[in-house]
């Protein structure tokens, strides 16, 4: 690989939101394409802007006689107008989004343009369009007197702040989004009439929302915890909304059973702990009473629920939906989304560590990946088979606790989804954005799955008491792109104003108008159905372990202890010795090597087996590939991975350029950390500028390490405790390490070995002869595949 000719260091700085060079200096491009142009300008310029305000240059006019008379606030022109965009990839529109924000005006018409606003060169205003003259004091009787009470103007500021927070949701409360499209392959008219798959090539524009389901509103990201994915089509038929998981089961059979489960993994209500976390008493005593729950607690624990990012995370619809074609057939279907990127993890001690480093990091990524202009991308597949097809299978469709191998139905690639522009306002679109299962058009149709039946309900009653009222439907991101029209009328917080005196129907005053479609409108499914009333369930759903060995025999040997690992962690945590071995009596049907890996980390016997709740046979299946993240492993990039390079006082000023500009090259972000911001002197007598420091951003947050060539620097490097503390993460954590010769010092202060355990040499572990720039390509190549664990032990060695 040739070296770059000029280095394009800074630009690392641009792709993240944590932390930036030490200077003003504007960072180099010298690779075309590199980074999007426009954040670059954005980068620049906010930091150009900002330079111009150097203090508070009215702040004396707020004091004394001079506070009488109200001055005009201080402005500066932006040097470009990206500056004053929340986000640069504002420039990707689409139906929904607009064509482009405003410049300067708050246009409330039309799309998602008529709300958003910019007050650049406008004057302070109050919400009913006054000019604020003095927005620095209360309205006082004399300087030093009492505060009136008529000033309106900071009743109505205060007010509002008071009142700037809604219920949070019950579950999913912490959550990211992004904009972007579906784009549909081929036309599906055989299989269903829904709009987003009738052409080729067609494009419809969607919101799609990830989030834990455990947490509050200002929990961790990395929480252990499944992880929501809902897309909301915008189709011209009406909003669609897929409300899934990043995990194909669930825990519960029926939802009746919903909010005793979400109940029990709550924050105990005696004490409010634990957040964000299931490893405590109440929980796994509720799912060792549901033996149903044995598959999902499988997923649970693995790898599946610390996921790397929302970009690297698979998305499932998880029921049994129907598809309808024009002439009203009918058949089943289940929705993947398979990530480009592949499906990765985090390790458990590396999630713990980030959740303390970066709060934020699943939010962040997305953020920086779709700012950067590496837009994050899955595939939609769907499984489609028959009733009479599922009327042979060994489980039951209907049943949420069961998947559908992709060994028995294939995924049909239907599809794919693009996420393309963030928010530009967190509360307005993210948090206002409204899910609900029951929001389907013409050509999808629900099942009988009683899980499902229940959510139908549940989500929108749920709106209508976070979001103040029936009217949630008129908040700019949940409005169709379709025109609505029905007598509905009134309720808190109605926006539209209906012409006429007709709300109802039939009506003849307004001439019969609104009419309903006839078979042009939403028409259910005409199932025939014969059957008493009866509160139970199917023969079938009985089966609770079989689908649960299955993921089990289908997981890689370190999949598998890390599940292992998962349930020892857990467990440990709970208080009553009675429950612990209640769950370890339901992984005996499972797998008896697994239950006796959990107890002897638990130090208990193994327990007899739980009694199964039917005596009919069930079905022993062979392992699904399709199960084990390893099966998913990308499409070996490095876009968006962060690549820490640690240098000091004497380093290889060429070498540090080389390797910056090659990870950069390649899509990575790279960033030079060093034990303080500032300048570093290199060993040719130039500098170079620090962008973050190894105590603000420690290993776990990297995906990968170089340290920089010079035997100064690694020298200085050395002397720092974070140093060791770093390389011993990325390590432990089985990352890319890229070292020069001369810095295997450094390796050997932190205990690390150059070889495996069992002599082999390690794939992950890089040492070049002459300086670190050697080894870059192998380096890159490793990065872009899924992390090696062949240095992984139980205990770990550093």
């Amino acid at each position: 690989m040739a070296k770059a000719p000029k280095t394009q260091i800074g630009l690392g700085s641009v792709l993240s939101t944590v932390s930036g060079p030490s200077t003003h200096e504007p960072p180099d491009s010298a690779l075309d394409n590199s980074v999007p142009t426009k954040l670059v300008d954005k980068f620049v310029g906010s930091d150009e802007l900002s330079t111009s305000f150097p203090h508070n240059a009215t702040k004396s006019s707020e004091y004394g006689e001079a506070s009488r008379c109200p001055f005009s606030g201080t402005t500066s022109e932006a040097p470009d107008a990206i500056v004053g965009a929340s986000t640069v990839s504002e420039l990707n529109t689409n139906e929904k989004t607009g064509e482009g924000p405003p410049d300067g005006e708050n246009l409330q018409k039309g799309d998602l343009d008529r709300v958003r606003s910019d007050s650049a060169g406008q004057t302070l205003t109050t919400n009913q369009g006054v000019a604020v003259g003095d927005n620095q004091s209360s309205l006082k009787i004399g300087l030093r007197g009492p505060t009136a009470m008529e000033d309106f103007i900071l009743r109505e500021k205060l007010t509002h702040f008071d009142h700037e927070r809604i219920p949070e949701r019950v579950v999913h409360a912490r959550g990211s989004a992004a904009h972007g499209y579906f784009e549909n392959y081929q036309p599906l008219s055989e299989y269903t009439k829904a709009s987003p798959f009738n052409e080729a090539g067609k494009q419809t524009p969607v919101f799609v929302r990830f989030s834990t389901v455990a947490g509050e509103r200002g929990s961790s990201d990395t929480a252990r915890d499944v992880r929501g994915f809902a897309v909301k089509f915008y189709t011209d038929s009406g909003n669609w909304d897929l409300v899934g998981n990043n995990i194909p089961v669930f825990f519960i059979q029926d939802a009746m059973k919903f909010p005793d489960l979400v109940h029990a993994v709550k924050p105990e209500p005696h004490h409010a702990m634990p957040q964000a976390s299931s490893a405590h008493d109440t929980y796994w005593d509720f799912v060792s009473l549901m033996p149903e729950s044995t598959h999902m607690l499988l997923w649970q624990m693995s790898d599946r629920a610390i996921p790397r990012s929302y970009r690297t995370m698979q998305g499932f619809g998880v029921h049994t939906f129907r598809l309808i074609n024009e002439n009203n057939e009918s058949v089943f279907c289940k929705f993947h989304w398979t990530p480009v990127a592949g499906t990765h993890s985090l390790a458990w001690d590396e999630a713990v560590k980030i959740s303390g480093a970066d709060p934020d990091f699943h939010r962040r990524d997305l953020w920086e990946a779709i700012e950067a202009g590496a837009y994050p991308e899955w595939e939609l597949g769907l499984q489609i088979f028959t009733e009479a097809e599922a009327d042979k299978f060994d489980f039951d469709v209907l049943d949420a606790t069961k998947l559908i191998p992709v060994e028995l139905v294939p995924l049909v690639a239907v599809g794919k989804l693009v996420l393309n522009r963030n928010p530009d306002n967190f509360f307005a679109e993210t948090e206002q954005v409204a899910f609900c299962t029951a929001h389907i058009i013409p050509g999808i149709d629900f099942t009988n799955d009683p899980l499902l039946q229940g959510r139908i309900h549940s989500y929108l009653d749920t709106q209508i008491s976070r979001l103040g009222g029936v009217n949630f439907h008129e908040i700019p991101i949940n409005a169709p792109l379709e025109e609505v029209h029905n007598n509905q009328r009134d309720g808190m917080h109605r926006q539209n104003i209906p012409r006429g005196r007709v709300a109802y129907e039939p009506n003849s005053l307004g001439g019969g108008c609104p009419f309903q479609g006839g078979m042009q409108g939403f028409t259910s499914f005409p199932e025939p159905v014969a059957e008493d009333k009866v509160r139970g369930k199917p023969e079938k759903f009985a089966d609770h372990y079989s689908q649960a060995t299955l993921f089990w025999i289908s997981q890689s040997e370190i999949e598998k202890q890390h599940i292992i690992n998962a349930f020892r962690f857990e467990l440990t945590r709970i208080q009553v010795p009675a429950i612990r071995e209640r769950v370890v009596s339901l992984l005996v049907n499972v797998d008896e090597t697994l239950a006796q890996e959990v107890a002897d980390g638990l130090g208990i016997d193994l327990p007899a087996a739980a009694p199964l709740a039917s005596d009919i046979s069930f079905p022993v299946l062979d392992a699904s590939p399709a199960l084990s993240e390893t099966f998913y492993p990308g499409d070996g990039t490095i876009k968006t991975k962060r690549v820490a390079i640690l240098a000091s006082h004497g380093v290889n000023g060429a070498n540090v350029n080389a390797l910056y500009d090659a990870i950069l090259a390649q899509g990575g972000v790279p960033r030079i950390l060093s034990t303080k911001l500032g300048k570093l002197e290199t060993a040719e007598g130039k500098t170079i500028h620090v962008e973050a420091t190894l105590e603000t951003m420690p290993g776990v947050l990297f995906d990968g390490m170089v340290i920089a060539e010079g035997e100064q620097s690694v020298a200085n490097l050395a002397l720092n405790a974070h140093t060791c503390e770093f390389l011993q993460n990325q390590y432990r954590h089985c990352k890319p390490i890229l070292v020069p010769n001369t810095a295997r010092s450094l390796l050997q202060k932190a205990g690390i070995e150059e070889v495996l355990s069992d002599g082999n040499p390690d794939p992950s572990l890089f040492i070049a002869d002459d300086d670190a720039y050697d080894n870059i390509e192998a380096f890159i190549t490793a990065l872009g595949k899924p992390r090696d664990h062949s240095r992984e032990t139980d205990p770990p060695l550093v």
